[in-house]
């Protein structure tokens, strides 16, 4: 039986918090803009004007501004971003047979098997142009036999264009192109790759996989396999309702509000913490509460998306005030954290934040080292 021709589509708002921050403010447009700290913070991302000074993301903050003196620094609304990445996700959930959300501003849809019915190129052009039309955002995409050629297809159609790499050519499509270009390709490897003499994609499908294996273990295998081309992870399906909670039914039926409050403070640390430790960010809170006869009640709210207990907890609070009928004896009390995306709107946008990551990697190397309940919130009135 023969497997079916793989398609798969990746598409990537193009530079999306910088985008927003110009449909916000027109008058940045052509402008050399940057969303991130001023002082100690990163470029969590960039305008185009910004890139021809050699402006890059992840770059200081502090020698951005020595590249480009003159450059500009966006407020960085982290609720604007998550309006407009459900936005997206809306629009390509509508449309999408199976799609991945990657991160915020980045997808993958598998539309293998789909060419029986339509031309995926002309689908996904259609696609593209609707979610410019909707929100008036820039995005590319790349269409190919798999999810890394889809990405760096995507990366070659930047800005705000697409790309097809047809199938058979992905060898000859990745030749010229720096080794840089493949995925996990970073200083180190590709340091060693330069001692070898390997500096394009070419000369790397063009050494013995036995070499490359000898020279960098399964790394250098993983790498020939990708200069031709070749990468098998599929397309995850991408659930809104992907959570992470917790619950507790208490020995005793409890109505003292500091206690419950103290409990709905340490469920959300516990599963803010196995957010932070999956490298992911909520959009949004649930808080559920049953009382003795078996009435459940729950609400739930979005939020701008988020993996700090102290964004959190609040909207917990919030949301139980809501729920709790004052008084009311409580036999559980619950906790959910859900529609789940990779952590990149948490990208240092602010010196604040960045202190707070800080705080937080501080707070959860503890936990690691000696347990969950070992770092405990101080109470407040």
């Amino acid at each position: 039986m023969n497997t079916p021709q793989r398609i798969i589509a990746h598409f990537d708002l193009d530079s999306f918090f910088v985008s927003v921050e110009i449909l916000n403010n027109p008058s940045l447009k052509d402008k050399p803009v940057i969303v991130g700290g001023r002082d100690r913070g990163v470029v969590a991302a960039c305008s185009y004007a910004a890139r021809k000074f050699g402006i890059h993301s992840g770059m200081p903050s502090k020698k951005a501004f020595q590249l480009c003196p003159h450059l500009i620094v966006a407020n960085g609304s982290r609720g604007e971003y998550s309006k407009y990445s459900r936005w997206v996700t809306q629009i390509i959930a509508a449309k999408a047979p199976l799609f991945e959300k990657a991160s915020v501003d980045e997808f993958y849809i598998d539309l293998t098997g789909m060419e029986k019915f339509f031309n995926p190129l002309q689908w996904t052009i259609d696609l593209r142009q609707e979610i410019i039309d909707e929100t008036k955002l820039p995005i590319s995409f790349g269409l190919a036999s798999n999810k890394m050629m889809a990405k760096i297809a995507t990366d070659e159609a930047k800005p705000n264009g697409y790309l097809q790499v047809p199938f058979g050519k992905e060898k000859e499509f990745l030749a010229p192109m720096p080794v840089s270009k493949i995925p996990g390709v970073g200083e180190h490897t590709y340091g060693a790759l330069k001692a070898m003499g390997i500096t394009l994609i070419k000369h790397i499908s063009e050494r013995k996989v036995e070499e490359l294996e000898e020279r960098l273990g399964k790394w250098g295998v993983d790498l020939w396999y990708k200069s031709h081309g070749i990468h098998d992870r599929e397309v995850s399906q991408y659930h809104e309702a992907k959570s992470v909670s917790t619950e507790h039914t208490f020995d005793e039926n409890k109505t003292d509000i500091n206690y419950l409050m103290s409990e709905l403070v340490r469920m959300v640390e516990r599963i803010a913490y196995e957010l932070r430790q999956d490298g992911k960010v909520a959009g949004c809170v649930a808080v559920k509460i049953r009382y003795p006869d078996f009435e459940t009640t729950s609400r739930q709210t979005t939020i701008d998306y988020t993996c700090a207990d102290d964004e959190i907890i609040p909207v917990a609070k919030e949301l139980f005030n809501k729920l709790w009928k004052k008084g009311q004896p409580i036999r559980l009390l619950g906790v959910r954290l859900s529609e789940l995306t990779n952590d990149a709107v948490q990208t240092n946008l602010f010196d604040d934040v960045e202190r707070k990551n800080d705080l937080y990697k501080a707070i959860d190397n503890v936990k690691q080292r000696f347990g969950k309940a070992s770092v405990k919130r101080a109470s407040s009135n």
